[in-house]
């Protein structure tokens, strides 16, 4: 079976659970498992909590007959993420899935017990959520890329294409001190 990247966070955050994925028809009747999610996005992105759904259902997960799914944004405000993870430990959810550095860190803050499945595009071990990628330890584990790695390559690529352009804008958050090493890269890369 191919799993999507989607997919995949599913079912990592279900084998945080001990719940391996089944066919739809063999799946058990009786515990709800409660999933919560998390991020922290300026624009909530609205079509995120029915892709979740629909990878659920392709793994035999129904929301309200074996899960239930608890989905937080704190819409771009940083100051929120904290209440919002801290809510969902409260519930409680048996996983907390979490998007982007800031929300993996409020998760981090607000449990140490529940299960965490993060995806970021930043270093985990660097950013401090797992102590190895082999052996992340802890109560988080999931996706992580190697995002910071490919701001000066990103760069170098829009040169090539376009070596006439002699200035760059960038764009950055100073609020999401994770975006603080995006920018250094990018500005290593840079002719001085």
């Amino acid at each position: 079976m191919r799993l999507s990247a989607l997919g995949l966070m599913f079912t990592l955050a279900l084998g945080c659970l001990g719940v391996a994925p089944r066919a739809p028809e063999a799946q058990p009747a009786g515990k709800v498992w409660r999933v919560g999610f998390l991020e922290y996005t300026a624009i909530p992105v609205r079509s995120l909590p029915e892709a979740f759904r629909t990878e659920l259902r392709n793994l035999g997960y129904v929301e309200g007959k074996n899960i239930a799914l608890e989905f937080r944004s704190a819409e771009g405000v940083v100051d929120r993420l904290g209440a919002l993870a801290t809510e969902l430990a409260r519930l409680p959810v048996d996983v907390i899935v979490a998007t982007g550095s800031l929300a993996i860190r409020a998760a981090q803050q607000a449990t140490s017990t529940i299960p965490i499945v993060m995806m970021t595009t930043t270093n985990a071990v660097e950013q401090g959520f797992v102590a190895s990628l082999a052996r992340p330890g802890g109560n988080i584990t999931g996706l992580a890329g190697p995002g910071i790695e490919l701001s000066g390559k990103r760069l170098e690529m829009l040169k090539e294409a376009m070596p006439a352009v002699s200035r760059i804008a960038v764009l950055w958050n100073p609020q999401n001190r994770t975006t603080t090493s995006f920018l250094q890269e990018t500005q290593a890369a840079a002719p001085g």
